[in-house]
């Protein structure tokens, strides 16, 4: 009996003394969280996060689309804070699906590898436009490095385009070597609720927004490291190498649903529907050129309806807030139903069912209003008119409107119909029909690329503006920011108290003070 107390004392103190021996990192192990996920789950994510600026947001009203006429809900002004750079997030997800590919089998080269290449362009283009210089070559480490340096906006910019020309060169081996495709779960692009696995399609909308950042670089033009003009010309002269998108049904674009709904749905008619006005920036621009989009995404102001006696099938009853007004000022003129003196969005678009229109990221009339910019600053050859062209149609195309033909507005019930036809009755306008490849003619491709833009493709509008002041933004007391729209915002908190010496050096040398300034001017637009 004694040896026995004696061995069941040394199990027991062998065990405790194996248990005061476990590594602390084995207890940080969350034995109910997977350490290994197929790359189609973070893939689904990465696709999410690139939709995250939504129709109707608050990014939409800095775009001047839309207006808020109501505080609760919210307001036009632009007093920025910190940035929020949810992009890190995105790209350490961008790793890990990378990752798990080759994990699960995928060679080297495989799907996920190749629009890694386009996700990463992606991120960091949105974010280096929103702050300016960026952590890139020593950010995603983790513990490895807390305090990454920052990068300089042009190393950034470089660094995307090359990201962009290694998407294109590996989805052309991938589509046009199909022998070296294995069919494992890391070679076969699952969960691609955009393309469906059509990388032919993916590689065109890289290539769409290659001349997207490209364009965005037009006061750079001069920089003979960038070489913006001729990365433009080998991309529209070779579409063999670099082919483009072809029609509005290659669009990158969300498309919403009854269960994936669109942020203005019927769900929340009783709610907002009267708290949200036109821009007069977007809606006032379509009205001076007799536009139909006006018809489709706005309602007539009942003031010119009820006191002036105007149909909804004149284009004159349709007037947009501005941006700019005193948000009190633009509540009071809204106060009565029947004669509220500023445009609401369409109900029989917008609040009528949930899947009102894609949320396009990047899309067809955009590339052609880039491809008619480029050809105006001489940067290419061809016909920058043909092009013009064909983003106005693509653009009214996605709305409905005939080239020629007849088209309905539905207003409390009532059908107005409503002939159109695009040559005689639009672009024979001296306002519409293309003034040359001179400042008059970029003026016109910049202001229907802006009207393109409406409710979709992310920060588009703004930046243009940015870029070429086109059109020219409402100011006023109801932006704030003392009256100016500012040129970025600030770097987040975290950045300032996590990596304060890179944070104050990064904006000594962006901007001669560690003042970090929503007014400052950053690289690109200098």
């Amino acid at each position: 009996m004694r040896t026995l107390k004696i061995l069941a004392i040394t199990v027991v103190l062998g065990a405790a003394m194996s248990a005061c021996n476990k590594q602390f990192s084995d207890d940080e192990l969350n034995s109910n969280k997977p350490a290994q996920v197929p790359p189609s789950l973070p893939l689904g994510s990465i696709l999410s996060d690139m939709n995250a600026i939504r129709p109707w947001s608050d990014v939409m009203r800095w775009n001047q689309f839309d207006c808020c006429n109501y505080n609760y809900y919210g307001n036009q002004r632009y007093d920025w804070g910190g940035a929020k750079l949810d992009g890190y997030g995105s790209l350490e997800n961008v790793q890990q699906m990378e990752q798990e590919a080759i994990r699960l089998g995928g060679n080297t080269l495989n799907p996920y590898a190749a629009l890694g290449k386009f996700f990463r362009a992606y991120f960091f283009y949105r974010m280096t436009n929103l702050v300016g210089d960026l952590p890139m070559t020593e950010a995603l480490q983790g513990k490895n490095n807390l305090t990454p340096k920052y990068d300089d906006q042009r190393t950034v910019f470089i660094q995307i385009l090359a990201w962009l020309e290694e998407a294109n060169s590996a989805l052309d081996s991938l589509i046009n070597n199909p022998d070296k495709v294995n069919t494992s779960e890391g070679q076969t692009l699952r969960n691609d609720f955009y393309y469906n696995n059509k990388l032919d399609y993916w590689r065109r909308a890289v290539n769409a927004f290659h001349l997207r950042v490209l364009i965005a670089l037009s006061k750079k033009e001069a920089d003979t490291e960038l070489k913006i003009q001729q990365q433009f010309n080998a991309i529209l002269s070779n579409p063999t190498k670099y082919p483009l998108l072809e029609g509005m049904d290659q669009n990158l674009q969300f498309i919403y649903n009854n269960i994936n709904k669109y942020p203005v749905n019927p769900d929340n008619l009783g709610f907002d529907a009267t708290r949200y006005n036109m821009s007069a920036t977007y809606l006032n621009t379509l009205v001076s050129l007799r536009d139909p989009r006006a018809f489709v995404t706005a309602e007539p102001a009942t003031e010119q309806l009820n006191r002036l006696k105007k149909t909804p099938a004149d284009i004159t009853a349709y007037v947009g807030a501005p941006s700019g007004e005193n948000l009190t000022d633009m509540s009071s003129k809204m106060s009565s139903v029947d004669t509220a003196v500023y445009s609401l969005r369409s109900r029989s678009r917008y609040y009528a069912n949930y899947a009102a229109e894609p949320g396009i990221i990047i899309g067809y009339p955009e590339m052609c209003f880039n491809i008619a910019e480029a050809i105006n600053r001489k940067w290419v050859t061809g016909s920058a008119e043909s092009w013009y062209k064909k983003g106005i149609q693509a653009s009214m195309g996605f709305y409905g409107i005939p080239e020629a033909g007849t088209f309905v507005k539905t207003y409390k019930n009532v059908r107005y119909e409503i002939p159109f036809n695009f040559e005689t009755d639009y672009y024979a306008q001296a306002t519409v029909k293309y003034k040359g490849d001179n400042t008059d003619g970029l003026q016109q491709i910049i202001t229907q690329k802006y009207l393109a833009f409406f409710e979709n493709t992310d920060w588009e509008g703004y930046l243009n503006w940015r870029r070429t002041g086109i059109p020219a933004f409402s100011t006023g007391s109801g932006t704030g920011n003392s009256g100016k729209i500012p040129l970025r915002f600030k770097y987040p908190d975290n950045h300032r108290n996590a990596n304060a010496g890179n944070w104050s050096a990064t904006l000594q040398k962006q901007f001669g003070t560690t003042t970090d300034d929503i007014n400052a001017v950053m690289w690109l637009i200098k």
